[in-house]
């Protein structure tokens, strides 16, 4: 595993997984923008990635363990991010509430 291509929220979600094999990591994965003649489509589609086009470099996927360390092995993967759910936070500007 190259853990230098890993977030730190998924370098930390890695160590609480039990079964290497389940999917259960959702999570962003960054290509380089060259990415014809690769193979990546292919290892990416094996992995359940939809979307998958010619300049694309973002996608999004639920992997387990074994996948995103042999994912993060990829010389195009330039790294991978855990998805994590977004708060709206209730803000305050000088004492009075602002609406988002």
């Amino acid at each position: 595993m190259n853990y230098q291509k890993l977030d730190t929220a998924l370098a930390m979600a890695l160590n609480q997984v039990q079964d290497p094999q389940e999917r259960t990591l959702v999570v962003f994965i960054h290509t380089k923008p060259v990415f014809g003649g690769s193979g990546a489509a292919a290892i990416l589609e094996n992995l359940g990635v939809s979307g998958i086009a010619e300049g694309k470099d973002v996608f999004h996927a639920t992997l387990s363990l074994n996948e995103i360390s042999k994912l993060s092995e990829q010389p195009w993967v330039q790294y991978l991010k855990l998805s994590q759910k977004l708060r709206l936070m209730d803000r305050q500007f000088n004492g009075k509430s602002m609406e988002i």
